[in-house]
């Protein structure tokens, strides 16, 4: 207890801490349509001298309308304005006996002069931005209908998905993963078997933390993809349900459900999937070994079934006026069967054939992933001064076989029975999260505020390994192998504390923080009997910092250090066999990667266009990184390995463009240059190369006709240091139509039209170098359609400042 409890003395110290002296007044209110009384978002409200009508201060209304900022006491004019509607002027007056005043529902009339000119029917912006994070609003995506999360976080600005699951953003991996602000603990060997347990159509929203401030995991120095999942808060009974086919056997349905009273809201949700997905690969190594055939060549056919099914339920019950209670459950279930067949051609000076193989793999597996979690916000005023705790806990199961046929032939295409191998591989893997959170904030009257918590993260995960193989010595029955078979168990315990504060001075913003995390891992072998023990305690600043040129023009300067820890994947010291040429292995002994970030970045607005320009900086050392090594049995071994240095240093340009009242476009590129030195692992493992990516998503509506919506991306080639991962591209584009008076969507897509997104990687050696492709089904046509019922209206109140899952707060955000 006494190892932690000065954090706990700091944090009742920060949170028992008196107002600031200040003089400023706090000022809200809310911005509605005048004939619709729909909030109007994004409205600019200003205040003004009576004398000269200059710009004093102000501030824009969020998504629900309302806006608030802080101004000195005198006499002002208020100014309301928001493109296609009549301005709105008022004159008040702050007086310095009010700490705030609540300037209630300012509605806006529509301007009959120019509204046809300026009102974009249909079109709406998929991408807001903070201080801290960018949010894409995902929910109304076509050309992702029918489509599991990751091929959705393909489609988005700044994020590369490749066909083995790795993720980039910004051209830089080791990215940290949420679900509903809170880790994920599913099955799956990388992060494309995690995300694609979850339905496009089950995501509200996709936030993007390019460099996170210190209230944040310190996890992933590439940054933070928070997903987070569809769950209504509407008066009465509403929900919808929708359906989507797709070509060769892709079968996606679900159903989301909401009942909300004026103290509690009840949600209900369940998707299901069924997909088919062809796979396809080859490659061609070139061996520099003596005693073997100089050429190495690969074909792999298969193809995937995959059934998944989530069911997320909960409910958020306002047990007072200002104190909110929320339970919740969800459960991921998935079956997956697989199917491949390679072929390996050992070619010999010549171009003949020496020898080859044949070898036929299937593999079963199924997981259940169960997880539930409570959590209790309490407001102390209405000033925004509130304590949020969470709990969670998630248990993950998952049983995986593999059975594989080998035949040998020789240089005639002759069988050799002798040669004949059949080999048996059984995974079991489990794993236990545990996830508790203390979070306070505190405004104050002068347009300050601070942040503050605790926050532990237990983990325990446990893979094992039996690997048996037969010949014709036992009668093809597999007999255990030995040092193919083990067990790792572990443990790793992340122990946090932060300390954010936020404040303005005049057109001068800054957010300072500091965060403290103390690791305990452990790491344990069953067959050497070996235990591997790395505690450590790290110190994350960031400092962010803004300047308001004019309104919608802002310049913003911030730096953060960030840790990357190796996960079990990448520790667990068992060797993974996809064929008799090729093993990977993890290594236990592997350090975490730690990186200091810095961005210098330019926004500005205009009426149909917005410019978002970044420069940004990473420096990385003990970077984690993909080492392949051929042993003198002509053995290739994946596995990973602390390089000393990388640098990466790239221009970010993002620009929104409304085209015409029908047509909007976002144009993302970056460019950036990347060096990474692993001269420690072996002399001239280095290697450096410029590299960019593209990303276009434009939304045109066809009046009375349907909403056409493209969207394509080029990823350049990443540096590796014993090669690169080369480029790849693909265009999708997709078709919508409201029906039955906006109650219910039909759509259509068409991903990867061109079929030419794959996964392509070169690796360079001075014992081999290799080329190798690997290809999932990605043209896929999908046909979606969505029905919505119970279209109440939304409540207001303590709802709208509801929470839920730690760092990220609730599901509205």
């Amino acid at each position: 207890m006494n190892k932690y409890s000065p954090l706990v003395i700091l944090f009742i110290f920060i949170a028992s801490s008196a107002d600031l002296l200040a003089q400023d007044i706090r000022i809200k209110g809310k911005v509605v349509d005048g004939k619709r009384e729909a909030a109007l978002e994004f409205a600019n409200v200003a205040l003004l001298t009576p004398s000269d009508s200059a710009l004093v201060t102000g501030g824009m209304s969020e998504l629900d309308g309302s806006f608030e900022f802080t101004s000195a006491p005198g006499e002002y004019i208020l100014r309301v304005g928001f493109i296609g509607y009549l301005e709105f002027y008022e004159k008040i007056s702050l007086s310095e006996n009010k700490n705030s005043v609540n300037l209630g529902t300012i509605t806006l009339e529509e301007d009959a002069q120019n509204l046809d000119e300026v009102v974009v029917e249909g079109v709406t912006s998929m991408f807001e931005s903070d201080i801290d994070k960018r949010t894409y609003n995902v929910e109304n995506s076509i050309v992702a209908e029918g489509q599991t999360a990751s091929q959705l976080l393909s489609t988005l600005p700044s994020i590369q998905v490749d066909d083995e699951g790795g993720i980039t953003m910004r051209g830089s991996g080791n990215i940290l993963i949420y679900i509903n602000g809170r880790p994920s603990n599913l099955s799956g060997d990388d992060t494309e078997s995690i995300l694609s347990q979850f339905p496009a159509n089950s995501i509200k929203s996709v936030e993007l933390i390019t460099n996170p401030s210190s209230r944040y995991d310190a996890t992933g120095v590439g940054g933070i993809i928070n997903i987070v999942l569809k769950k209504n808060e509407k008066t009465g009974f509403n929900g919808q349900v929708n359906a989507s086919i797709g070509t060769r056997e892709k079968y996606q349905a679900g159903v989301n459900l909401n009942y909300g009273t004026e103290k509690a809201n009840f949600y209900a949700s369940y998707n299901w999937q069924d997909r088919r997905q062809i796979e396809t690969g080859e490659g061609s190594r070139t061996n520099y070994l003596e005693g073997f055939s100089p050429s190495l060549e690969q074909e792999q056919d298969g193809y995937e079934l995959e059934k998944t099914h989530l069911i997320r339920t909960g409910v958020d019950y306002n047990i007072s006026e200002r104190g909110l209670f929320g339970v919740y459950f969800q459960g991921n279930f998935d079956d997956e069967i697989e199917y491949s067949d390679v072929t390996q051609l050992n070619i010999s000076q010549t171009g003949s054939v020496d020898s080859s193989f044949v070898r036929e793999n299937n593999e079963w597996s199924n997981s259940g992933n169960y997880e539930g979690g409570i959590n209790y916000t309490l407001n102390f005023d209405s000033l925004g001064q509130k304590l949020f705790t969470s709990f969670s806990y998630s248990y993950d199961n998952r049983s995986q076989s593999d059975l594989s046929n080998q035949e040998y032939f020789d240089a005639d295409g002759n069988s050799d029975p002798i040669k004949r191998l059949v080999q048996t591989n059984d995974r079991p893997r489990t794993s236990n999260l545990y996830v508790a959170q203390l979070d306070y904030e505190k405004p104050f009257a002068n347009g300050a505020s601070i942040e503050t918590g605790l926050k532990a993260t237990l983990g325990n995960w446990q893979w094992s390994q039996e690997f048996a193989q037969g010949d014709q010595f036992s009668d093809f029955e597999p007999v255990v192998v030995d040092t193919l078979s083990d067990t790792f168990d572990f443990d790793e315990h992340v122990y946090a504390a932060y300390f954010t504060y936020r404040n303005t001075k005049g057109k001068f913003g800054y957010q300072l923080g500091l965060r403290g995390e103390y690791t305990e891992t452990q790491g344990e072998t069953v067959r050497n009997n070996e235990s591997i023990p790395n505690n450590y305690f790290n110190v994350f600043p960031s400092a962010f910092l803004s300047y308001t040129l004019a309104p919608e023009n802002e310049l913003t300067l911030n730096y953060t250090r960030r840790i990357s820890r190796p996960s079990i994947w990448d520790l667990a010291p068992i060797y993974r066999v996809r064929d008799q040429y090729n093993f990977s292995i993890g290594n236990p002994y592997l350090q975490p990667e730690f990186t200091d970030s810095y961005e210098v970045g330019y926004m500005k607005g205009w009426e149909r266009y917005l410019l978002n320009a970044t420069v940004y900086h990473r420096y990385s050392t003990d970077v984690e990184t993909r080492i392949t090594i051929l042993t003198d049995d002509n053995v290739a071994i994946q596995s990973r390995e602390n390089a000393d240095t990388r640098s990466s240093t790239g221009f970010e340009l993002i620009n929104q463009i409304q085209v015409s009242n029908n047509l909007d476009a976002t144009l993302t590129g970056n460019l950036f240059y990347s060096k990474i030195n692993a001269e420690n692992i072996e002399d001239d493992f280095s290697n450096e190369n410029f590299s960019w990516t593209l990303n276009l998503l434009a939304n045109w509506l066809i009046p009375n006709w349907f909403n056409v919506q493209v969207q394509g991306n080029y990823r350049g080639p990443i540096v590796l240091p014993q090669g690169q991962i080369e480029p790849q591209y693909s265009v999708n584009v997709g078709l919508r139509k409201d029906v039955f008076n906006g109650k219910a969507t039909i759509s259509a897509n068409v991903s990867d039209i061109f079929n030419t997104r794959n996964f392509r990687i070169t690796t360079n050696n001075p014992r081999f170098d290799e080329k190798r492709v690997f290809q999932r089904e990605t043209r896929v046509g999908t046909l979606a359609f969505t029905y919505r019922f119970g279209g109440f209206k939304e409540k207001s109140g303590q709802n709208e400042s509801r929470r839920e899952g730690g760092d990220f707060g609730g599901d509205d955000f």
